[in-house]
């Protein structure tokens, strides 16, 4: 099983696959109504079955390459995950998600962890165009969009129903040549060139 570091502090990035779902569950469970204000994720995953019956529709879009799951850990404790909810590698799109539970917020994993995903996903399977699509209350979620380097193309207005209220979705996109200038960018900036 293969773990990506994050940065200096520890964090990783794993494959969060179905072996896994009690650890998911319990790491939903420290953080159900965090995660919940904005998405249906904890709505879902309430009990071992379905935290079980999650992670392997993930594996399953996996297998059939339209999706992916993985878990942030920090200090050896699942605390959050990023994932691309869709994945259209014949149409070189896919939609990235995230959630965190809220000992892990700030800190940004979910920016780190994204900026992996996306790369891979640019450079290694062909997508052109990653979307990300975020409440309009959800601040920490635009902010993230906002350091990937996405542009905000509109909003939804009260297209997403969440715990019995319509909510409006901003949509964000990054497209694969300026995902490359701005990797370009940084890498310059940091060489110094």
């Amino acid at each position: 099983m293969f773990a990506i570091s994050l940065g200096d502090d520890g964090a990783e990035l794993r494959p969060l696959e179905p072996w896994r779902a009690e650890e998911f569950l319990a790491h939903m469970d420290r953080g159900r109504e965090y995660v919940g204000r904005h998405i249906g994720l904890p709505d879902v995953v309430e009990d071992l079955d379905s935290a079980r019956s999650f992670l392997r529709a993930y594996a399953e879009k996996a297998t059939h390459d339209t999706g992916r799951i993985f878990g942030i850990w920090t200090g050896g404790t699942l605390v959050g995950g990023v994932m691309f909810r869709t994945m259209d590698v014949n149409h070189g799109t896919a939609e990235a998600g995230c959630w965190l539970e809220p000992s892990a917020a700030g800190k940004g994993l979910v920016t780190r962890a994204c900026r992996v995903i996306i790369d891979w996903a640019v450079e290694e399977r062909g997508i052109h165009r990653v979307e990300w699509y975020a409440s309009t209350k959800n601040e920490a979620s635009v902010a993230v969009a906002r350091r990937l380097g996405m542009t905000k193309e509109g909003v939804l207005r009260e297209n997403y129903p969440h715990r019995g209220v319509r909510t409006d979705t901003e949509l964000w996109s990054v497209l694969a040549p300026e995902w490359r200038a701005a990797k370009k960018e940084q890498e310059q900036e940091r060489t110094g060139e």
